[in-house]
């Protein structure tokens, strides 16, 4: 799929917002670092960049490279922050979302999910992260309320081995969770297996999930769709079970290969996955075997 090679500085600013954010700075403190006023980043940061020679500055202050800045080739992004503002980003005026994560997209899961989400992230995490922590949750709830402000067409594959561990375990950022706790969390898990098996019973318009019975990537990722423009994103960072906003390097790029390649993955699980009430049946069935006995 050809893409238009001419650099967007709109997109520039945004991914400048995004490793800033990962790096936690403040606007006034980047600003500072870099010797400019604090007006002249927030230009910047909306795509009004008149010299090259600032987007250096901001690329070598920031740690990242050039091209990294500019969307050249392949974006890195080694902050789950970072990754997780640059993917409200792109999914803000979108049109076609096609994800593979675990157990379901979190764009489609309940309030509760974030309620428990945020302890999970804690958990996973020492004390000094958890401002680290409790930001990434910020950027997630304002991807969810786009999300369901916009409707954009949301394609969403999950593996039946993921919806099974997530009811035999629950949602859980470490092991040594007491007893009590963990029970907690398998009836988080419970009630959030009955929302998949609902929405694939009473799907919402736009929204398709299909259940896949084979082995899927270990890698999640997502093909987000504007216009004619599609990017994808590949997450080393996990929001599941053990979630991992700690380590990692995710991949952004709308480079052709790397789409198709990715697409093609896509297809191919979606084509053999479970649809609509067969793929109901089949969650079902995992909560009666799995799932804890409801209080």
């Amino acid at each position: 799929m050809a893409q238009a090679s001419k650099v967007n500085f709109v997109d520039v600013g945004a991914r400048l917002r995004a490793h800033r954010m990962g790096r936690a700075l403040s606007p006034e403190d980047l600003a500072a670092r870099l010797g400019i006023s604090r007006a002249a980043l927030y230009r910047a940061e909306k795509g009004e960049i008149a010299k090259i020679e600032m987007l250096t500055a901001i690329a070598d202050e920031l740690h990242i490279s050039l091209p990294s800045l500019l969307g050249v080739g392949i974006e890195y992004v080694d902050s789950a922050v970072s990754f997780f503002e640059r993917m409200r980003q792109i999914e803000e005026d979108s049109d076609q979302i096609i994800g593979l994560f675990s157990p379901i997209s979190y764009l489609v899961t309940t309030s509760g999910y974030d309620q428990v989400l945020a302890e999970v992230m804690r958990e996973s995490v020492a004390p000094a992260q958890y401002d680290e922590a409790d930001r990434i949750l910020s950027i997630l709830l304002k991807r969810k309320e786009r999300f369901a402000a916009r409707r954009p067409l949301l394609a969403s594959i999950i593996a039946d081995a993921d919806i099974e561990k997530f009811l035999r375990e629950g949602l859980v950022g470490r092991s040594d969770l007491d007893p009590d706790t963990l029970t907690a969390r398998r009836h988080m898990a419970l009630r959030e297996a009955r929302h998949i098996s609902r929405i694939l019973r009473e799907p919402d318009i736009g929204i398709q999930v299909g259940v896949a019975r084979e082995p899927i990537p270990s890698t999640s990722f997502q093909i987000v769709r504007n216009g004619a423009e599609s990017t994808l994103t590949v997450s080393p960072f996990r929001l599941g079970h053990n979630p991992n906003i700690r380590l990692g390097v995710g991949l952004i790029t709308s480079a052709p290969e790397a789409l198709e390649l990715h697409e093609n993955i896509a297809k191919q699980l979606w084509a053999t996955s479970l649809k609509g009430m067969e793929a109901a049946d089949h969650v079902d069935a995992l909560i009666a075997k799995y799932g804890i006995e409801s209080p």
